[in-house]
């Protein structure tokens, strides 16, 4: 083993093997924090460890303290994530090819022991056939599981689920082999209270293999869950150009993005995207970067401006100059905030796990003093035995392995079909603890789309004329402005004119003929330079509404500047309904945006939150030092975003909510994706998550009471072990039906009001 030494408080970035609960987590964290001078973050969800060393402390001591807790270990950097998606992959095929066989044998072993009519001669024997490789292939998880607890001196719900299933299986060894059920007719039959000698006659071959199908089902969908937790660094990752035209010695080749350097020149045509962060050498355009910075409108290049990688080129032929590559870019430097902020959350303790560092061992120690007492007392072994099973058969978590995954799956499911995607079981303590929500504005509290908002014509000139030859001119071009002059001109119903002469400064107007009329519309200076000056009224127009963070569009015609068109980012009909159910869920709303303080105060105010709660000016790599602020106060943070830039504010806040119709990394960083574009989903996804979590955990109560109510009556041999499997079973049916309820659950947002977005000034 190389000795690999690090700097004074060196960070080291671990992949971590083997672990099965959250519990197997905390116990690798609580044994490398006992390393001096070592802070250690243990993710369940992302398999990764975060190691602070201090000097004197390697890496191989890391890895070996791992080890040695039975797990393994890694660097990240020789964990390619090809590597940890391939053996992601190899996890859940495994788990799922065990859950379908041991269904499929399982099923006729628990229809022969509950239904006698089914029962023929030698039934038991088919019943050991089949339950045989559900015992020991099927529930081999847990029992390797099991062994590495016990060679650590720990246990935890794999111990027992290992303990409980080869306890049923065993003693139905017995019963066949040296007792009488192996007997050809044996019948299975009931009795309310165990009778004495009665066990060499009982098989428990229905338990130990519907137990283990039960669990194996939560841990498939667990093991479905952690295998996307990857899926934000690869939806960021994949927007970048694959490829670029670089010229070498004015001829275009075209290479892999890999191969490009600082310094090369390369060529962007219209709609592709740019390769890489550089500085434009020649050309102008309009740069579409709505995928970085959520912000709709294009921005104006031009020679000696900065453009960013993964952004699109929406207008001219450009020629770029790199200045980052590779791990220096943008891109790269959002995807390792997403990253960090992954890893940074504490790992997610389950009730069950939590509880079972106590109610296991105490289980088996009543099993084994069960079997002592009654073998202390003079009762025979069969009796003892039969007390001793009765104990470990009651106490089986198999309503504990359904309480988590049926109300997980009814809640998601309903979930789904209000637009609503839960993530893990994770999410759903998030949404308990959570009393601030953070609203990023474009795309979430506004539509994140150009329209026209406000018409002012000069005086003396029609409302409508204004519309109608602006509306023409600009519905020539392809630009989001212009687009959205000509849809808000048609939706006014206002027949557009065909456009003769029509011709576009890139980044400054257009010009064209409409109807004799030699029309201009553009930015102020582009206006000017065809001698059309803007009055006092005017004036005031155009200042206040770029005051407020919109876009003032100056038209004139026939040698005069006729109105301005106010053009902007409309806030959502349903947005300020939104704002409100959060605050009755006890949020409180926090407004996000890089707009200017004015216009942010303006856009709060029509959603109904004050400008305390109103953060403006906030660059894209800024949002998520504006959660760990409110973190650092003490605030338990939920975040709504739907860009590329809200990516690593979603991954550090306590819950992430994306909105659906934003970008695939926005969506893949958050817990909760809210499909439909309206914010009142994000009050419906709090709600159901809440209800999800109460049901899981009434479901854990009544599974842990019903335990803690039978554990006397089977240690006094006043239970038939039988009925303690049928009771089990009964249990079992409470917590689906329990679940089955989250299906009547529904949105607060009325169905007659589909989010319909506004076309009208």
């Amino acid at each position: 083993m190389t000795d690999t030494r690090v700097g004074p408080l060196d960070e080291v970035d671990l992949v971590i093997g083997g672990m099965t609960c959250a519990s197997c987590a905390a116990r690798i964290e609580k044994r490398l924090n006992k390393l001096d001078g070592v802070t250690a973050s243990v993710n369940y969800a992302t398999e990764q460890a975060k190691v602070q060393l201090p000097v004197g402390v390697t890496t191989d001591d890391v890895i070996a303290q791992v080890e040695s807790a039975g797990y393994t270990a890694r660097t990240a950097a020789t964990a390619a994530p090809a590597d940890t998606e391939a053996e992601r992959d190899d996890e859940t095929r495994p788990l799922r090819q065990r859950l379908v066989a041991s269904a499929l044998l399982s099923l006729p072993v628990v229809l022969l022991a509950m239904v006698p009519s089914l029962q023929f001669d030698s039934w038991q024997w088919l019943s050991l056939t089949l339950a045989a490789p559900v015992v020991t292939w099927g529930a081999w998880p847990f029992h390797r599981a099991a062994w590495t607890n016990l060679r650590h001196a720990t246990a935890t719900m794999d111990t027992l689920i290992s303990v409980g299933v080869l306890a049923a299986f065993g003693w139905s060894l017995y019963a066949l082999f040296l007792g009488d059920a192996g007997e050809p007719g044996m019948r299975h039959g009931f009795a309310w209270t165990a009778e004495r000698d009665m066990g060499s006659s009982l098989l428990y071959l229905e338990v130990a293999a519907g137990v283990t199908t039960l669990i194996l089902t939560g841990r498939y969908f667990e093991a479905r869950a952690k295998r996307r937790s990857g899926a934000a660094l690869r939806a960021l990752l994949e927007l970048g150009a694959k490829d670029v035209a670089v010229l070498r010695d004015g001829v275009e080749h075209r290479i892999a993005i890999d191969e490009l350097t600082v310094g090369d020149r390369f060529v962007v045509r219209p709609g592709e995207r740019i390769a890489t962060d550089g500085v434009v050498d020649d050309g102008t355009s309009a740069i579409d970067a709505s995928l970085l910075t959520g912000e709709p409108v294009p921005v104006e290049v031009g020679p000696g401006d900065a453009v960013t990688g993964a952004t699109v080129n929406a207008g001219g032929r450009l020629v770029v100059r790199a200045t980052q590559v590779g791990g220096d870019t943008k891109l790269a430097q959002i995807a390792r905030l997403v990253q960090d902020a992954q890893s940074g959350k504490a790992p997610v303790q389950r009730l069950a796990d939590r509880v079972s560092a106590v109610f296991v061992p105490i289980v088996i120690a009543l099993a084994v003093g069960t079997l002592g007492f009654w073998l202390g007392v003079g009762d025979n072994p069969a009796t003892a035995f039969t007390a001793a099973v009765a104990v470990l058969i009651i106490a089986c978590p198999c309503a504990l392995g359904l309480a988590t995954p049926t109300a997980l799956m009814v809640g998601t499911g309903r979930g789904a079909q209000l637009g609503i995607i839960i993530k893990g079981p994770e999410v759903l303590e998030s949404t308990r603890r959570v009393d601030t929500v953070v609203l990023d504005k474009t795309g979430t509290v506004t539509t994140g789309r150009m329209e026209l908002v406000d018409v002012h014509p000069a005086s003396g000139v029609d409302r409508d004329e204004l519309l109608r030859l602006a509306g023409s001119l600009e519905d020539a071009s392809e630009h989001p402005i212009a687009r959205a002059i000509a849809d808000g001109a048609r939706a006014a119903r206002i027949e557009l004119a065909p456009v003769d002469g029509f011709a576009n400064t890139q980044g400054l107007g257009v010009t064209g003929v409409v109807d004799g009329h030699a029309v201009v519309a553009g930015r102020e200076r582009f206006v000017a330079d065809w001698a059309m000056d803007l009055d006092d009224a005017l004036r005031i127009v155009k200042d206040d509404a770029e005051d407020a963070g919109r876009t003032a569009i100056i038209v004139g015609w026939d040698g005069a500047a006729r109105g301005i068109l106010v053009v902007a980012d409309t806030v959502k009909p349903t947005s300020a309904a939104a704002v409100a159910e959060l605050r009755q869920l006890g949020l409180r709303p926090v407004l996000l945006t890089g707009d200017n303080r004015r216009a942010a105060v303006t856009i709060g105010r029509a959603v109904g939150i004050e400008a305390a709660d109103v953060i403006s000016e906030v660059l894209p790599e800024d949002k998520v030092d504006v959660v760990r602020r409110l973190q650092a106060d003490g605030r338990v943070v939920a975040m709504i975003g739907d860009g590329v830039n809200d990516a690593a504010a979603l991954a550090q806040a306590d819950l992430g909510l994306a909105m659906g119709t934003g970008t695939d990394a926005a969506i893949e960083a958050s817990d909760l994706t809210l499909v439909r574009g309206d914010l009142r989903a994000a009050g419906d996804a709090i709600r159901l998550s809440r209800r999800t979590l109460a049901t899981i955990k009434g479901n854990l109560f009544w599974a842990f009471a019903y335990n803690v109510a039978a554990l006397p009556l089977a240690a006094a041999v006043l239970l038939n072990p039988m009925l303690a499997g049928a009771a089990m079973a009964f249990s079992s049916v409470f917590v689906v039906t329990n679940s089955l309820r989250l299906r009547r659950f529904d949105t607060a947002a009325p169905s007659h009001q589909p989010f319909t977005p506004r076309t009208t000034p």
